[in-house]
């Protein structure tokens, strides 16, 4: 069987010049300060930043951090289903970016209450997940159904659902980050003793967020931790 790929947020080649990637040019066209027009600076050793023309005020970009949470729920685990692009119609975790003024935990549990209507208690965190080619960095926790253990579909999903671990539809699943943590957690749940995971997904030249042959894991540590 085959999996269908998302066909958005591809990473893009760098330029063979050596210069910043195409996508660089979209971020700041104007500055914040003055509301002059920005351009792309080298601060030395390719660490390109966009600078005002006229105040030279820099706008910093930063890796944009992606909260969420695995939920258990009397040894099933739920999924959402995307309503949304990228990747709408396929399966994953609630999860999504974290606000200002919230912890990661926090986010993690908002995430969840606006795409699955589900109120969790937070375990542990699982895993940290850093995707360097498109600026994002994922933490997911394990978590479990909360009070009133109930769940259904939020503005962005089509259908929540709990599902046995061996029927994870991992052909339908919206992201690689997705895949990754859910297999390990899969693993650790029939071991019986959960770990604390870390690793690196290398994007590769032309890839899409779920495509399962175009990425590297890269620098995988797991923890034990006693607590359950």
């Amino acid at each position: 069987m085959t999996s269908s790929i998302c066909r958005s947020e591809k990473v893009s080649e760098p330029p063979e010049n050596g210069g910043p990637p195409d996508s660089f040019h979209k971020w700041s066209k104007f500055c914040r300060k003055c509301g002059a027009g920005m351009s792309v600076v080298d601060e030395g050793d390719k660490t390109w930043r966009h600078m005002c023309i006229n105040c030279k005020y820099i706008d910093y970009f930063n890796p944009k951090m992606v909260v969420g949470c695995i939920v258990e729920h009397e040894g099933r685990i739920l999924l959402c289903k995307r309503g949304i692009d990228p990747c709408k119609g396929k399966w994953t975790v609630p999860a999504g970016f974290m606000e200002l003024d919230e912890s990661t935990a926090g986010g993690a549990a908002r995430e969840t209450y606006e795409e699955a209507a589900a109120n969790v208690e937070i375990v542990a965190p699982y895993f940290h997940l850093d995707i360097p080619a498109i600026g994002q960095s994922y933490v997911l926790f394990r978590s479990k159904l909360a009070e009133p253990y109930t769940f259904s579909s939020g503005t962005e999903t089509l259908d929540v659902k709990l599902f046995e671990p061996d029927a994870v539809p991992f052909q339908e699943l919206a992201f690689s980050s997705v895949s990754i943590a859910l297999r390990h957690y899969i693993e650790d749940l029939r071991d019986g003793r959960f770990r604390v995971h870390h690793a690196e997904i290398e994007k590769l030249p032309g890839s899409a967020p779920n495509d399962p042959h175009s990425f590297r894991l890269r620098n995988h540590m797991q923890f034990r931790i006693e607590s359950s």
